[in-house]
């Protein structure tokens, strides 16, 4: 569909454009709120600085895409495939990404305050100073991905994949970690202070000048991690904390 045939109809009031071919198409800056562009093909599409508040995008086809800074609060992606598209500098809060396929995605600086990223597949994607807080990324696959300087406070992790996660600087205080695999993760200098890290696995992990008061160890396992600098509560004699 031409871009400027599918503006006028939206200016007509028309929001149903499931399944619209708009591969590559030039869309920056429009307005669509409130569309249906399910299962839309919209692969390489520029949607720079486009608001697309409450669209329902669930299925659609966007790898590729140009997606920075784009106004997306409330937005359904379920399922969506956004495999290499750029999403710096967005507005997504409160925006649904369940299941959506999302490796390789560029996500720096973007705000996804309570976002829902369950069982999504962010592997190799770039989430350098994301706004997660409040976040559900329930089972989600962050294996390689880069979450240095992100606010994950206030976050689900529970079941996510973490192998070679970059969380140097993060923001991690009071996140439930428990029974984490978190083996050779680089969380230098991250924050977890008040965190749950009760049977986790921090083994080979970089916390170094990692802050962790009054975080929960309780069984965690601490051989061969990196602890220069860390500020570390040992107030818990069950931890594994190499001497």
């Amino acid at each position: 569909m031409e871009v400027n045939y599918l503006l006028q109809l939206y200016e007509q009031r028309k929001t149903d454009f499931a399944g619209v071919d708009l591969r590559g198409a030039d869309l920056r800056r429009v307005t669509l709120i409130g569309v249906n562009l399910v299962g839309a093909k919209m692969m390489g599409a520029n949607l720079r600085r486009a608001f697309l508040t409450q669209a329902d995008l669930s299925n659609a086809e966007l790898n590729w895409a140009d997606l920075s800074f784009v106004k997306f609060s409330d937005g359904n992606l379920t399922k969506a495939d956004l495999t290499k598209a750029n999403l710096s500098g967005a507005f997504l809060v409160q925006s649904n990404f369940n299941g959506a396929k999302l490796s390789g995605v560029n996500f720096s600086d973007a705000n996804c305050y309570q976002a829902n990223l369950s069982q999504a597949n962010l592997c190799g994607a770039n989430l350098q100073g994301i706004n997660l807080r409040g976040a559900n990324l329930r089972g989600a696959d962050l294996r390689w991905a880069n979450l240095s300087g992100a606010r994950l406070s206030g976050s689900c992790l529970q079941g996510t994949l973490m192998t070679g996660t970059n969380l140097s600087r993060a923001y991690l205080n009071g996140v439930d970690l428990e029974g984490l695999d978190l083996e050779g993760v680089n969380l230098s200098e991250a924050k977890l202070n008040y965190a749950n890290l009760h049977n986790a696995n921090l083994q080979s992990a970089n916390l170094s000048w990692a802050i962790l008061r009054n975080s929960q160890l309780n069984g965690a396992n601490l051989t061969n991690a990196n602890l220069k600098g860390t500020i570390l509560d040992q107030q818990d004699h069950q931890t594994n904390i190499p001497h």
